[in-house]
């Protein structure tokens, strides 16, 4: 066998490296359609936003930065002192609105006895009244006597119908007299109130989670609906960036593999959770400004990518919010699936080198 000259070696060479090119050139392709890889993927945590209901003076902080903390635990406490005065206040209107309501009782009891003496002297004047018009036809008594009774008839019926409309106004102010009265629901309302008022002098964990960014001393003056913390949950959120014809024959509910860059060489099985329904370059603003038309001076743009959420069913270990991650989705195919798995643990032992 002839040895190959210098110019027949490199042409050899040439045209291995293309093939070897052209091969791993089409397997990109095809990986990129049938078995969709991103490196583009970060792990979320819910952060809350603790916020105090109400504003004064921080008197103790019972927890520190950085520390783990359970639903319902003490986290701050703001002084409660003008907020118990606003109690009591609330408490004293409380007390004399049910001692005006008595009042109102008994002036109803008052009015209505006046409304029977009333009522008995209405009744005595009528019947006066009534003879009196028999004897005048009989001329038994004056007309001056008889303008007299009647006059008083008349006096009688409207002073029982003043009293009547004394004791109508009356019960109006009275209102109900059970749980009903509207005098009676405001106090109560209003004592609630500062009742509520009062117990959010104590802030407390609205979940599970780690402190993080406390940036508050005793003496702070907290204001209410300005943040004091963060509380970072321990529910993990996987949203990956897939380009878009990497998705096409993408489901939910499909499987998929994890590698984190901080868990090097370990995969984590997951599943397809939902996709993002869009992204903000496709969002337009009703802002009164004319559109922004895209200018790009490149003959192939970057491709868009669109974000899938994944679920894992098993808890995974602790991970820091923002953790980077690589998503490889598992085809149906046993081939595409070997190939899958090949390649995410590839990566997943590269994490140990970057």
């Amino acid at each position: 066998m002839s040895k190959l000259s210098p110019d027949q070696q490199f042409s050899r060479y040439v045209k291995v490296s293309i093939a070897v090119f052209a091969l791993c050139f089409s397997y990109f392709i095809f990986a990129d359609l049938y078995i969709p890889m991103t490196p583009q993927a970060r792990v979320y945590h819910q952060v809350t936003k603790v916020t105090p209901k109400i504003s004064g003076e921080v008197l103790t902080v019972n927890v520190s930065n950085n520390q783990r903390v359970q639903q319902g635990q003490l986290l701050l406490t703001i002084d409660e002192a003008p907020y118990r005065l606003a109690l009591a206040k609330a408490e004293l209107a409380l007390a004399e609105v049910n001692q005006q309501n008595k009042q109102l009782d008994a002036q109803i009891v008052a009015q209505q006895a006046q409304i029977e003496a009333a009522v008995a002297k209405y009744d005595e004047q009528q019947r006066l009244y009534k003879r009196s018009q028999s004897l005048l036809s009989q001329h038994a008594i004056s007309t001056q006597e008889s303008d007299q009774i009647q006059a008083n008839f008349a006096t009688a019926k409207s002073q029982l119908r003043a009293l009547r409309a004394n004791l109508h106004a009356l019960e109006v102010k009275r209102g109900a007299a059970d749980e009903h009265n509207i005098a009676l629901q405001q106090a109560q309302n209003a004592v609630e109130q500062a009742k509520l008022q009062l117990s959010y002098t104590e802030v407390r964990a609205p979940h599970d989670g780690i402190i993080s960014n406390l940036q508050i001393t005793t003496g702070t003056y907290a204001r209410t609906g300005v943040s004091l913390t963060s509380l970072v949950s321990d529910n993990i959120d996987l949203a990956a960036d897939f380009r878009e014809k990497s998705l096409y024959h993408v489901k939910i509910g499909e499987q998929a593999l994890v590698s984190f860059d901080a868990l090097p060489g370990k995969v984590y099985p997951a599943v397809i959770h939902e996709f993002s329904a869009g992204v903000s370059d496709g969002q337009l603003n009703a802002d009164g400004q004319l559109a922004a038309v895209e200018t790009s001076n490149r003959w192939v743009r970057d491709a868009q990518r669109q974000r899938v959420y994944l679920a894992f069913d098993e808890p995974l270990p602790l991970l820091a919010s923002g953790a980077r991650a690589t998503v490889q989705v598992l085809p149906e195919s046993t081939l595409l699936a070997t190939l899958a798995q090949a390649q995410i643990k590839f990566v997943s032992l590269l994490h140990y080198v970057y």
